[in-house]
């Protein structure tokens, strides 16, 4: 087993591990996913009809509205919410509140390209705490 550790940018505290689910547009949760269900209904989106529970959400950057911190809270408190969320760009003020509030740990600005490295469905380890991205490259 060769273990791969990327440094990130540590932005909320918290460990997961679980499945990837690679975003390879930017990920809006306000019209992206259904707030009831933690399912992708975007329109073409590559992942669309699947759900975003307890999966590590690896993406390019959050778009649109100031209102997807209030989706994250409400998938949080039925369970449906990403394990952790890693972005390469810098995270803004939204996806970071939200995720302070659901209790998501949430790491940014990878010092590689995960979108690229990392298979979706691949199990995943996101350390908030340390800012590290790590999996099993096998």
């Amino acid at each position: 087993m060769s273990m791969r550790t990327v440094k990130a940018k540590g932005i909320v505290k918290g460990y997961a591990e679980a499945e990837s689910l690679v975003c390879k547009k930017a990920f809006s949760f306000l019209g992206d996913v259904d707030m009831d269900t933690g399912i992708i209904i975007a329109k073409g989106h590559e992942h669309e009809r699947k759900t975003i529970a307890g999966k590590i959400m690896i993406y390019p950057e959050t778009k649109g509205s100031s209102g997807g911190c209030v989706v994250l809270m409400v998938l949080a408190k039925s369970g449906k919410q990403p394990a952790a969320i890693v972005l390469s760009k810098a995270a803004d003020t939204n996806i970071v509140e939200g995720a302070i509030l659901a209790g998501i740990p949430l790491v940014c600005e990878p010092e590689s390209d995960l979108i690229a490295e990392i298979p979706n469905g691949m199990k995943v380890a996101v350390d908030g705490n340390k800012g590290e991205v790590i999996w099993d490259e096998k």
